[in-house]
């Protein structure tokens, strides 16, 4: 594909699909957060797809509240939680309106703007940490709950978050496997999709009871 192409915004119509779709053809494509210092660019290499009301482990399995409101609008649109009192988490809404579902955003590789990231994540041992794990991405790249229902469809390069073309991740490369921390009835479904090999990609870590987090590690995972 041309470098044109690769820098060309998804349209509404690639999250107007089913949330198995739409997440791991997710992988390989590129975040890009604009904030007052400049933009950060980010290639997504890990994923989680929450499938609103038939997926115990969605936010929105037991119905629209004033939190998970967005999730129910149209797809195309960021939906921005905290969680445990300490992180941010960044999700992408997709399907059709009213059904509810989204994508976590699990981990990615920084392209530019590592300056800004590593000024937001001091403690990472290298840029391969800097976006390692949804708590990790969102801090990096200044997400907060101040971007709940951005468009993330838009053309203008200035928008604050914007969800480019890029290079998806070829199908022999993606891999899937049970969701990092969700327990219940939710826990065996293979959910999440990330790229095999790609060092920026989070541990997989089983359900624990939840307990307040002392440190910023691989982050929440129910959306």
């Amino acid at each position: 594909m041309s470098a044109d192409h690769d820098r060309k915004p998804l349209p509404r119509a690639f999250f107007d699909r089913p949330v198995l779709e739409v997440a791991p053809d997710l992988l390989g494509r590129v975040l890009v957060r604009m904030t007052d210092d400049g933009p950060i660019e980010v290639r997504l290499t890990e994923v989680e797809a929450y499938a609103g009301r038939i997926d115990p482990g969605s936010h929105a399995y037991r119905g629209r509240t004033e939190r998970n409101a967005v999730m129910f609008g149209p797809p195309g649109h960021a939906y921005v939680y905290f969680t445990y009192g300490m992180w941010h988490c960044l999700n992408l809404v997709c399907d059709e309106e009213g059904t509810a579902s989204g994508v976590l955003l699990r981990a990615g590789e920084v392209l530019t703007g590592h300056e800004h990231a590593r000024r937001r994540r001091p403690k990472a041992r290298g840029d391969n940490e800097l976006a390692k794990g949804p708590a990790r991405l969102a801090t990096a790249l200044g997400v907060d709950r101040v971007l709940n229902g951005t468009d993330v469809c838009g053309s203008d390069e200035d928008a604050p978050l914007r969800v480019l073309a890029g290079a998806p991740a070829s199908p022999g490369r993606v891999r899937n496997g049970p969701r990092t921390g969700v327990g219940g009835e939710g826990a065996l479904h293979p959910w999440r999709y990330w790229i095999a090999d790609d060092p920026s990609v989070s541990p997989y870590r089983a359900h624990q009871p939840r307990r307040r987090r002392t440190r910023l590690d691989a982050g929440p995972t129910e959306v």
